[in-house]
């Protein structure tokens, strides 16, 4: 039987395109987990919606999408022991979620069939279970020494699509890691470079000339890992690079607002996504991505409207994704939010701006509610409904 969800009364309809970050319309409509129409309701076709949500006039965005994080399995983190971490942030507005490596893994294998069987079957198993509705895009094996381009091949034949952070692994120079990430490339893999000072055990500096001479498609944590580079690389990396520059919560919070105020200058800010380079040793943060919003919005003088643009249509473009833009034929990944009360400003974009907090309502995923009130947000002045 075929699904129609029918959203109505919506007061802002942000559109994850930084280029037009505000629709007009207070009505979305999606047939079988898929966008396909939006606008005025009066306009659309409403009827037959098998569920139907008024949404008492709070804003609807695309789904937020971590770029950045380290699943191992389940919704489960070694790393800080805890449970459930993913339905936390989906708590948090978060609806995909994109490894950069399962580093954490314990026993993690760096032999080289080892590595490639672990990928595939972080890829599996995030793909055969979604925690709490959640997408993870994970199996993102580490490179190491010895790597050919068959083993690429078989890794792409295989579903693979991502690779680990450049630099967490043996390969330490840009030489041989450039070659491996165009094996990576030429299979349909995307890639990513650890950028900054060691963040784990094996890891190691990753300076300007390396990122640049590696040529991935993300620069990953270009604000640090948790140490950020010296003012002067990161300039030169926002002028020097066409990929995406990924600012994360769990790096230096003043080389984030250099990376921002740079991008702007350059007329770059469509490269900026957002990360939280999570679970590590900063933690667990399920409002990472929207805590980085509100920050770079205040801080940054960015619009909140463009703001949220960094935490889902420009990633979503960047990495290659059919969630986090309202487009028709993709994924209907929504976030619904409001102010959150008593908090300062005339509406939701103004209290972010002032480095508020929204609060979360609901959230949709492949057009199906997965959560309600969000339990870690503030609680938002007025709340989306189930009818």
């Amino acid at each position: 039987m075929s699904s129609k969800l029918v959203i109505r009364n919506i007061g802002l309809l942000l559109s994850g395109k930084i280029e037009m970050p505000i629709l007009d319309g207070n009505c979305i409509i999606a047939i079988d987990g898929k966008i396909s129409q939006w606008g005025y309701d009066k306009d659309l076709d409403t009827e037959d919606a098998t569920t139907e949500i008024d949404a008492h006039g709070v804003a609807l965005a695309p789904g937020l999408i971590d770029s950045h994080i380290h699943p191992v399995v389940g919704d489960y983190t070694p790393r800080q022991q805890q449970l459930h971490w993913i339905d936390s942030t989906l708590h948090g507005g978060v609806t995909t979620l994109i490894s950069a490596g399962e580093v954490h893994m314990p026993g993690r294998p760096k032999d080289i069939v080892g590595l490639k069987a672990m990928a595939i079957a972080a890829q599996r198993w995030y793909e055969n279970f979604r925690p709490s509705g959640v997408k993870v895009h994970a199996g993102a094996p580490v490179i190491e020494l010895g790597m050919e381009e068959k083993d690429f091949k078989d890794m792409a034949d295989a579903g693979v699509t991502l690779m680990g952070e450049v630099g967490l692994g043996t390969v330490k120079d840009g030489k041989t890691a450039k070659q491996m990430v165009d094996w990576a490339r030429k299979y349909g893999i995307q890639s990513t470079i650890h950028t900054g000072g060691p963040s784990i055990p094996g890891s190691g500096l990753i300076d300007a000339a390396m990122v640049l001479e590696t040529g991935t498609d993300v620069v990953g944590h270009i604000n640090g890992g948790h140490s950020a580079l010296p003012d002067d690389q990161i300039i030169c990396l926002c002028e020097s690079c066409k990929a995406a520059l990924e600012i994360v919560h769990n790096g230096n919070e003043r080389a984030a607002l250099l990376t921002l105020n740079t991008a702007r200058e350059l007329e770059k800010l469509d490269q900026v996504i957002l990360g939280t380079d999570g679970p590590a040793g900063s933690g667990v943060q399920p409002l990472g991505i929207m805590r980085m919003i509100a920050m770079l919005s205040s801080l940054g003088n960015v619009p909140a409207e463009i703001a949220f643009c960094f935490g889902n249509g420009n990633t979503a473009r960047q990495r290659k994704l059919d969630t986090g833009l309202i487009e028709v034929g993709y994924c209907a990944d929504f976030v619904l939010m409001d102010q959150a009360q008593h908090a300062p400003g005339k509406n939701i974009l103004e209290s972010v701006q002032l480095g508020n907090l929204p609060g979360v309502g609901m959230t949709i995923i492949d057009g199906v509610v997965r959560s309600q009130r969000s339990r870690n947000t503030p609680p938002a002045t007025r709340l989306p409904e189930v009818l």
